[in-house]
């Protein structure tokens, strides 16, 4: 059976031979800075996740370009897309959209088959945000990669693979199919280690009324309506200080990755005692780790705490307004409805909201309330879009960055996770100003 076929296409010298050199490990194709090098097609093959296909490299699409052997490259190119299975349209980040990047997705947006934008130069973590502004060609969410260093290219052949595999909505099933990572944390003697034994409906973690009896980050598996989850039982949490140069000072560590590398915290916390400043902290700390989370209120059934005062210090302390619940690990109350919004929690933290919505969300918040004006001139913002997930990143585009104020930032952050019922989770927003490229460029 012939094996399906990927086109890369895309303007001269934004880097197609490089970007299939690299996805398929090989040196076939030539590169050089000179523009315009390749000129008939090659085709190479390549594998990856068990999956084989062939990377037809071809030369460069200058649709202004009315010189013979430029139209003899263009029909060769427009033959490849006829043949493909996919397309790659591969860009130049650097250089941002130009209009034969414009002229080229118009073209490939009625294409019958599968179109993939792969932004490349994108020679270090902090010009990821700069894929983002390819949104605008129409052609779904671009994929940030470097031919040169290699970065995003284990991702754009996974978005490859999905297309060729015919996986409509692949991202989706991953994050309903995925393994969740809830990491249970807290204050000594809160009742965790009660707790991940009441979701288990086992005692499979020691519980004493000992201040400090878990000492390492145990991982227990289980399955929840056939999705699997790995729940870890941590060491109480105490300030650094005051564990400094003891046994307890590994344990904190320990706990401190375990809350790292989960997709959810729950913050367990002492309902007799209320919320604490201690409890917020460690809530903080989930936060700062890039953790969604959720603060239970554990040993309801003994207690008469104000809940609502709770649900407001939580509000008012805490930077992603995470959601408080009451539970009884001894008496099992609240027990199912915590772990279900723990993994929903974790959904949330792994969607990708569609640019369009996006940027009807950024009209409403503008209309709503302006932003303020600075120095007598008014921010404006351009265009939003998300480029991570696990946690939520964004980039929103704006027209001069040293126009933000902190307040408008919060009023924005707070408004989103209202719009998409982000409660817990952190958010990143990173501000792009049209200041930001012209400073790369010039240092380029």
């Amino acid at each position: 059976m012939a094996l399906p076929r990927v086109a890369v296409v895309g303007y001269p010298n934004v880097g197609k031979s490089s970007l299939v050199n690299r996805l398929s490990g090989s040196r076939e194709a030539v590169v050089h800075e000179q523009s315009g090098v390749t000129r008939d097609r090659k085709e190479i093959e390549t594998e990856w996740s068990g999956r084989s296909f062939l990377l037809v490299d071809t030369g460069g699409l200058d649709l202004t370009d009315r010189d013979e052997l430029a139209r003899e490259v263009q029909r060769q190119a427009r033959t490849a897309q006829g043949e493909a299975d996919a397309i790659v349209l591969c860009v130049d980040s650097r250089a941002g959209v130009r209009p034969g990047d414009e002229e080229l997705a118009a073209e490939l947006r009625g294409a019958p088959v599968p179109v993939i934008v792969a932004a490349n130069k994108v020679d270090s973590a902090a010009s990821i945000p700069d894929a983002a502004e390819f949104h605008g060609l129409g052609l779904g969410d671009p994929v940030p990669v470097s031919a040169a260093q290699g970065l995003g290219t284990g991702d754009l052949l996974d978005r490859i693979v999905a297309a060729l595999d015919e996986q409509v909505d692949a991202e989706a099933n991953d994050a309903e199919d995925r393994e969740v990572r809830l990491a249970v944390i807290g204050r000594p003697n809160v009742g965790k280690s009660s707790l991940v034994n009441a979701f288990l409906g086992q005692e499979r973690v020691i519980v004493s009324e000992r201040a400090g009896t878990t000492r390492d980050a145990i991982d227990t598996a289980l399955e929840v309506d056939g999705r699997p989850v790995t729940l870890v039982d941590t060491a109480g949490l105490r300030r650094r200080g005051k564990v400094a140069g003891t046994v307890d000072w590994y344990a904190q560590l320990r706990s401190e990755r375990a809350a790292e590398r989960a997709d959810v915290a729950i913050v367990v916390c002492d309902a007799s005692e209320g919320l604490t400043s201690a409890d917020l902290a460690v809530a903080e700390l989930a936060m700062k780790k890039g953790c969604a989370t959720v603060v239970a209120l554990n040993k309801w059934d003994v207690t008469g705490t104000d809940l609502e005062d709770a649900k407001d210090r939580a509000a008012a302390r805490l930077r992603l307004r995470p959601e408080v619940l009451t539970v009884s690990a001894l008496s099992g109350r609240g027990i199912q409805r915590l772990l279900a919004r723990s993994l929903d929690l974790a959904d949330r933290a792994a969607m990708r909201i569609p640019t369009p919505e996006l940027n009807r969300f950024l009209a409403d918040v503008t209309a709503a309330r302006q932003p303020p004006a600075v120095r007598g001139r008014r921010l404006k913002f351009l265009y939003m879009t998300q480029y991570g997930t696990r946690p939520p990143r964004f980039s929103l585009q704006v027209s001069d960055r040293s126009r933000l104020t902190r307040d408008y930032g919060f009023f924005l952050e707070n408004r989103l996770r209202e719009r998409y019922e982000l409660q817990g989770v952190p958010l990143v927003i990173d501000y792009r100003g049209r200041e930001d490229r012209r400073e790369r460029d010039g240092r380029r």
